[in-house]
């Protein structure tokens, strides 16, 4: 599938990061020659393949990982703030991450 440097840039976009003209050439074979190596999945035969459900391993095989989904009550303002190390104006307080 070929990847246009148009492409490159509506990816850019949505990742909102800023490309230069040099990167976006750069970009657009490299991503290209990845995606057709990755469409190579396309050409196995996996119809005789079981679906693996809850993990690849004996344990996740025997996890049951399917369940009712039921409403339940949700916990109230005051007891999810109740253990929070610090609790601001009915809020959780955490550390700022982005500057």
């Amino acid at each position: 599938m070929p990847i246009s440097e148009s492409d490159i840039e509506k990816i850019a976009q949505l990742a909102h990061l800023d490309i230069t003209d040099d990167e976006r050439k750069m970009f657009a074979p490299q991503i290209s020659e990845i995606v057709t190596y990755v469409e190579q999945l396309n050409a196995i035969d996996t119809s005789n393949v079981e679906p693996a459900f809850g993990g690849l391993t004996p344990e996740g095989e025997a996890t049951q990982s399917d369940r009712a989904d039921a409403v339940q009550p949700c916990l109230g303002q005051r007891v999810a703030l109740d253990q929070a190390p610090d609790p601001a104006a009915g809020h959780f307080r955490v550390p700022k991450v982005l500057a």
